[in-house]
């Protein structure tokens, strides 16, 4: 049984989370602040997180900080604020996916399918590994080499890199990386695609500013170099 940790100052919002989640089968523990969503997360090892950003005292952003620092647990962030610049923050941080709140808990409960099956699918794959140039993707395992560095990458960041570089040269389109990772199209949700690739050329670029692994096609999407 998956462990779901879900994490919000609201009661309320606690609540159904949690009833929603468990009649769908999941193992439900709680957290109303940061500081003990962040201890949650070491303590029980959740399979993911449904986390608040709009916390009081240590928010949903810097929980995310704490949090990748040593674990790439999915996390799915659920926000009332409808500056869009948020939700990419929390991207680019680490997050898989974001919700904007009011929503519906069975649309929670798809999302959390959604990216839980995205983590095993990568597992799951019948290609071992994949290679181009000095970059190494070891499927199984969902480690990313560049060289001889180890590069730490979420599991969503990993299946967008493992779509682009299973195809070097092929430009893919920000709805077909959407799909490629399995995501759930909605309004906007395709800016999250350039959140996914900015924090994935901050980790695997010399200079993100002039990259030369993720290319950009502009007007269409990107490609993984075949150069």
């Amino acid at each position: 049984m998956k462990t779901i940790l879900v994490v919000d100052d609201e009661p309320k919002m606690i609540k159904i989370a949690r009833d929603y989640l468990a009649q769908a089968g999941y193992h439900v523990i709680t957290a109303s602040d940061g500081a003990a969503a962040v201890s949650a997360s070491r303590t029980a090892k959740p399979d993911l997180i449904v986390l608040d950003l709009g916390l009081p005292k240590l928010d949903g952003l810097d929980v995310t900080r704490a949090i990748r620092k040593d674990s790439n647990v999915p996390i799915i962030m659920l926000t009332a604020r409808g500056e869009e610049s948020d939700k990419l923050v929390g991207l680019e941080l680490g997050a898989d996916d974001y919700m904007t709140k009011p929503f519906s808990p069975k649309e929670l409960v798809a999302r959390v399918r959604v990216v839980l099956r995205r983590a095993e699918g990568v597992a799951a794959s019948a290609v071992e590994m994949i290679r181009v140039g000095d970059l190494t993707l070891d499927v199984p395992r969902m480690r990313v080499s560049l060289g001889d560095r180890f590069v730490e990458v979420t599991s969503t960041e990993f299946q967008l890199l493992a779509a682009l570089a299973k195809q070097p040269g092929r430009i893919f389109t920000r709805a077909q990386l959407l799909d490629a990772v399995r995501g759930v199209a909605f309004e906007s949700y395709e800016r999250a695609i350039d959140a996914h690739i900015k924090n994935l050329r901050r980790k695997l670029e010399p200079n993100p500013r002039e990259p030369k692994y993720i290319l950009t096609v502009y007007g269409v999407g990107y490609k993984f170099s075949d150069t």
